[in-house]
């Protein structure tokens, strides 16, 4: 008589997900970093609309102001309004940095469930070029790629998420390399399930933590990264208000004195991936309880 084996239960949570939440909700380092994401969103979204000045009109004879009452931020060497370009600046890197890391991390999550769940020579063969990758400078691969086939925001968005991707897999795959040897992994072997149900239905939805913290840092990651590519003349082109754009057109008039023209720049940067970061640390505490 063949034996039948009862589908696995779920397995338990340390508290349930609801009381997760509310202690989410509840945790200042979360809510302030929601509140600053959620006020660079809102620019991305809603920015055109309400800034002062035209981001994108020049006006020479009015270059280089010091911020004052019509120009908050001043204005750039083309006699640009820095204020609406540092609102509308939030709408390309918040597209861009998103989607750059979705796919680094859906990309990634089904490596590292592949390689941790067959383990052996697949593990030995894929997990020693995911080192590999991972030996090599982010930047010095993405400039490589984007000089190869050319700067867009599509390409951007490919290389970084190809290039997030062997990081996310690591985690992954240490993650399931935890799981796969427990009871429900056994229960549903012994069910006849195929190994992509296994893999993807009952393993996946219990790594999910450390994918979603991974995936929140990997954002801030992104942010950088964009930001540095456009520096560099790699990433978004002109005449986009992007911030890295931005720093490379006007840093070298920081020695005339023109600071506007590059802090501001820089502190939307920086509070942006303060924020994530702030999001990720928060998610991670309530994930760890």
């Amino acid at each position: 008589m063949s034996t039948i084996v009862p589908p696995a239960a779920p397995r338990a949570t340390s508290e349930p997900r609801f009381e997760r939440l509310r202690v989410l909700l509840r945790s200042p380092t979360f809510v302030v970093g929601v509140l600053i994401v959620a006020w660079w969103i809102g620019c991305a979204i809603a920015g055109p609309w309400f800034v002062p000045v035209d981001p994108y009109a020049s006006d020479p004879l009015n270059s280089l102001l010091p911020p004052d009452h019509a120009h908050w931020f001043g204005t750039d060497q083309l006699g640009r309004d820095v204020f609406s370009r540092v609102i509308v600046g939030a709408r390309d890197i918040l597209t861009i940095a998103p989607l750059a890391t979705l796919l680094g991390t859906v990309s990634g999550t089904a490596l590292g469930l592949v390689v941790g769940y067959f383990d052996g020579w697949v593990d030995n063969v894929v997990g020693r070029a995911i080192d590999a990758v991972l030996a090599l400078p982010l930047v010095i691969v993405a400039l490589l790629a984007l000089a190869a086939v050319g700067a867009s925001n599509f390409t951007v968005i490919l290389v970084i998420g190809i290039t997030f991707a062997p990081i996310t897999a690591r985690t992954v795959r240490a993650a399931v390399f935890a799981e796969r040897h427990l009871d429900y992994v056994a229960a549903a072997q012994l069910r006849g399930e195929r190994a992509p149900y296994i893999m993807f239905a009952e393993i996946l939805p219990n790594v999910l933590p450390p994918i979603v913290v991974e995936a929140t840092v990997r954002l801030g990651y992104a942010i950088f990264a964009v930001a540095t590519l456009s520096f560099l003349g790699f990433g978004i082109q002109p005449p986009s208000a992007d911030w890295g754009l931005a720093l490379s057109e006007s840093y070298t008039l920081m020695a005339g004195g023109a600071w506007w023209t590059v802090v501001f720049a820089a502190g939307a940067i920086a509070t942006l991936v303060v924020g994530v970061n702030l999001i990720a640390d928060g998610v991670q505490g309530v994930l760890d309880r």
